[in-house]
Order: structure tokens, then C-alpha cells, then sequence
């Protein structure tokens, strides 16, 4: 199962999405990793329908979607993954599915959440999440859309940006 892009944006299935990335890269397969949309069935419906021709829509909670990747239900997909929040995707970094890179294309600011980059917002948990990804050898990048410069992020990068 080639995983050709693990992306965290808290709007999931949206236009930068579809228009952006679904040009740039192939895939037949989006896995939505998401408890809650998991048991929405219409908004699932929605994201499907959503997207090209051709490119399945998978809304699954998070050990759903751990155990399938584990007992290789998407082995023959060419799959994006989207996850909406940082503490799912460092319980699938943990679960160690062959996850090699992580693109962070969008965390908007709430109550409580420091914008420290454009279109990425975090609170210390945030943080903290992030740092234990990378601590799973797991790059992490900014990068709204594919023609963006790509963003490396690290231990570092993260504590200047959280700390400025």
C-alpha cells in the first residue's frame, strides 16, 4: 500500500484538496480517519461525492483504520490518508503502519490555539504531539498545496515557532 501523502487539515475533503493535490498526485483511495465522521454517514456521503471519478472515499475512526492498515485492507490502493487533528495522527504515527512523512496543510485557530505558522494553528498539546511524531523518525512538512515551497519542520523549528 503506498501511502502517497498522510495530510493533516482540520477541513479534510475541501477544495485545496480536490483542486490542489488530487491533480498533482495519484490516488484511488482516501482514507478520512476521523471518530466522528466515521459515524456520519452523510457527511461521508458528502466527501465522496466530493471528489473525481474513480477515487474511493473511506470515512474510518482511528483504530479502524489502524487495524486495516495493519491486516493490509488497502495494500493495493494508491491511498491518501486525512486526519484532522494531531492527536489522531500521533495515534496512527504510534500504531507504525509505514508512515514515513507527514504534511501539515492546515490547523485553523480556535479558542485556546497560538497561530504560529499561516494556516496553522496549535496549543501545547499540538506541540507535544508533533514532537513525539518526529520522535518516531516520521518527517513532518508545511505545505498547503503541492506548488508551495515545502516546510520542514523539526524539534526545533517547532519550539522556535511555539516560543515566538
Amino acid at each position: 500500500m503506498p501511502l502517497i501523502l498522510v495530510r493533516v487539515d482540520d477541513r479534510l475533503i475541501h477544495g485545496q484538496v480536490v483542486e490542489g493535490w488530487l491533480r498533482h498526485i495519484s490516488v484511488d483511495c482516501i482514507i478520512v480517519i476521523n471518530d466522528a465522521v466515521a459515524k456520519d454517514e452523510m457527511q461521508c456521503a458528502l466527501y465522496g461525492m466530493s471528489v473525481p471519478t474513480g477515487v474511493e472515499v473511506h470515512c474510518l475512526g482511528v483504530e479502524t483504520a489502524i487495524n486495516g492498515f495493519r491486516e493490509g485492507l488497502f495494500n493495493r490502493k494508491n491511498v491518501m490518508v486525512l486526519l484532522s487533528n494531531v492527536q489522531d495522527t500521533l495515534k496512527l504515527a504510534e500504531a507504525e503502519i509505514g508512515i514515513n512523512s507527514i504534511n501539515i496543510g492546515g490547523l485553523h485557530w480556535t479558542s485556546g490555539k497560538k497561530q504560529i505558522f499561516k494556516a496553522l494553528s496549535v496549543d501545547a498539546g499540538d506541540i507535544a504531539g508533533l514532537i513525539k511524531i518526529l520522535r518516531h523518525g516520521i518527517e513532518l512538512e508545511i505545505r498547503i498545496l503541492p506548488m508551495n515551497d515545502r516546510i520542514a519542520l523539526d524539534e526545533k523549528t517547532l519550539l522556535s515557532l511555539w516560543n515566538s
